[in-house]
């Protein structure tokens, strides 16, 4: 099936959230897993409260290491209002993960057996918005000469169907790696930090990154963080700090047409 957006798409208040929208530091902080929020009417999707708050509803952790970047890079961020499993803005309306029936080990009642109808309905309201959203900006910081970097700030579960994953930091790309390998050329020791790595292009995870980032030719990178290390203040902390000076030093090595405000902006 094959959904286009139509032209009475909702408003965006409250599908899509934008932090520091003013911001001119030469980078686009993209969250798209920041909230677990379910609507009322989907009935919490028919899930126990246990589900709905772990790991496969959102990204935990993630968006609040996003603000703090998106302040130390003084860029924006937009962010995703509503939970994955009502629809996962970094997935195209045709794929099945966009509102899966099964995440790891849940299954999701509200998911299974939709219409044709109801997927559309669900693309129309959350993943258009979304993703008008990031190409109005996009198209914006171009217009003004100014094209931005894409960075998409993502958290995974330590321990996936019972294997537990010693990577700490993913660093995602998928055919455009230029970014990628500058931030793993600057990622030094401090972290234990993988290429592609607990996810990659063939998981169709670099939906974002494509739609926005490579088909422009703009610089892009996805950053999955292992969210038992963002769990505390402490931790969103000393994470944000270290991407911070990571994230500034590969830009700057890979691409000085950014103006200096995107490699030389405040600290975390």
């Amino acid at each position: 099936m094959e959904i286009h957006a139509t032209s009475d798409i909702p408003a965006t208040d409250e599908v899509v959230g934008v932090a520091n929208p003013s911001g001119r530091g030469g980078v686009l902080f993209v969250c798209e897993h920041a909230s677990s929020f379910i609507p009322p009417e989907f009935d919490n999707l028919g899930l126990e409260e246990a589900a709905r708050v772990s790991h496969i509803a959102w990204d935990p952790g993630a968006l609040a290491v996003a603000q703090k970047l998106s302040a130390a890079f003084d860029s924006p961020l937009v962010f995703q209002r509503v939970s994955r499993l009502v629809y996962d803005c970094n997935r195209p309306p045709e794929a099945p993960s966009a509102m899966p029936d099964v995440s790891e080990i849940f299954t999701i009642p509200g998911n299974a057996g939709l219409t044709d109808g109801q997927r559309r309905d669900r693309a129309e309201r959350f993943y258009f918005p979304f993703r008008a959203a990031l190409g109005a900006r996009i198209e914006a910081g171009k217009a003004a000469g100014h094209p931005p970097v894409i960075v998409t700030i993502h958290s995974f579960t330590p321990v996936y169907k019972g294997a537990r994953r010693a990577v700490e930091i993913g660093i995602l790309h998928d055919s455009d790696s230029r970014l990628a390998d500058a931030v793993l050329d600057a990622a030094g020791d401090e972290f234990v930090v993988g290429r592609n790595d607990p996810y990659g292009p063939e998981d169709g995870v670099t939906h974002t990154l494509i739609e926005q980032g490579v088909k422009r030719g703009l610089l892009n990178v996805m950053i999955e963080i292992r969210n038992d290390l963002i769990a505390e203040a402490a931790g969103i902390d000393t994470m944000a700090g270290y991407l911070t000076r990571v994230l500034r030093a590969a830009i700057a090595t890979v691409d000085t047409t950014i103006s200096g405000s995107a490699a030389t902006g405040g600290t975390a």
